[in-house]
């Protein structure tokens, strides 16, 4: 057997292990933001249903798998039209996954520090492709700028690349893929030692809280110049890809597993009435990622505090 197909083998066992331990498993992908929404769910699933919770890590596409055989049940955090392929997939085509019809709204952009504007002059996306604009974001002495555009595995870096692409950045700055922790970690350096920066940005996140940044303009939304796929629906994606103008508003969904209809349809039933605001859940990432709250204690005490708002979703 390849390898690759060893460890798919592997992480299914553990996962099915999982699911038969546990009334309910949670996915839970590598961003700030769906940590927060993952263990809320969890402590108000075991607090008023009795059920036995648990958190699994796993990528998008691990997670909609799972929810298709039923070794997961749920993904608290899905960004449309980010993760567009894996609903039509599973939510339209198959059948198998169940969208809450609640949405957060959430933008995403390149920004800048306000300090690397006033130095740079930097004012829209399209200033990127200008050589000597992205020499201002040169740090190793290669020639090309840096600019951070995800964590690896995330939809929006790979639509990070076609907006490259489409723009024509992708020529003049290196496209960075690393974990948001080092990412934002490498913001704070840049703006204690008053150097500049660009990066992906978006909300809800408490980055916005923590720096002064400028959102750098871009053509509005068209749905003409996006033509946006992803590596598992076309080999190449990159190529056979557009996407030229700003994002259009993104929203945020938690989905759930067609089987907990049958299995828990109490919990089924309560998936699909949660909703929480932008505001909300950009509460939560400042708590978790800012004041280091444990997500454990938080999400009790969010619970608590937020009860009238959590008994609504099992009613």
């Amino acid at each position: 057997m390849k390898k690759k197909n060893l460890l798919t083998a592997c992480l299914a066992a553990t996962i099915g292990t999982a699911a038969a331990a546990q009334d309910v498993v949670i996915g839970v992908p590598n961003w700030a933001s769906v940590r927060g929404t993952a263990h809320i769910l969890k402590v108000a699933l075991e607090d008023n249903l009795g059920l036995e919770v648990e958190l699994q890590n796993g990528t998008n596409p691990i997670i909609f798998e799972a929810m298709d055989s039923g070794a997961m049940h749920v993904h608290p955090e899905v960004w449309l039209p980010n993760q567009q392929n894996l609903y039509d997939t599973f939510v339209t085509g198959k059948g198998t996954v169940r969208q809450n019809p609640n949405a957060a709204l959430s933008e995403q952009n390149i920004c800048v520090t306000n300090d690397t504007y006033e130095r740079t002059g930097i004012s829209a996306l399209s200033d990127l492709t200008d050589p000597e604009m992205a020499a201002h974001f040169d740090t190793d002495g290669d020639g090309l700028g840096e600019i951070w555009i995800g964590g690896t595995g995330w939809a929006s870096t790979n639509i990070e690349k076609i907006r490259a692409k489409s723009y024509g950045y992708a020529e003049t700055m290196t496209l960075l893929e690393m974990d948001e922790t080092l990412a934002l970690s490498q913001v704070d350096n840049a703006v204690a030692q008053n150097e500049n920066i660009v990066f992906y940005c978006y909300t809800p996140h408490h980055m916005f809280s923590l720096y002064d940044l400028v959102v750098l303009k871009e053509p509005a939304y068209a749905a003409a110049e996006w033509d946006v796929k992803q590596p598992t629906d076309d080999p190449n994606w990159l190529e056979n890809s557009k996407a030229g103008t700003a994002w259009d508003v993104a929203k945020l969904h938690v989905h759930y597993s067609a089987s907990l209809e049958e299995s828990q349809p109490d919990a089924a039933a309560m998936l699909s009435n949660v909703k929480l605001s932008t505001d909300q859940i950009n509460a939560i990432v400042f708590a978790l990622s800012v004041d280091g709250k444990d997500p454990t204690d938080y999400a009790r005490e969010w619970v608590a505090e937020n009860a009238d708002l959590v008994d609504s979703w099992f009613n």
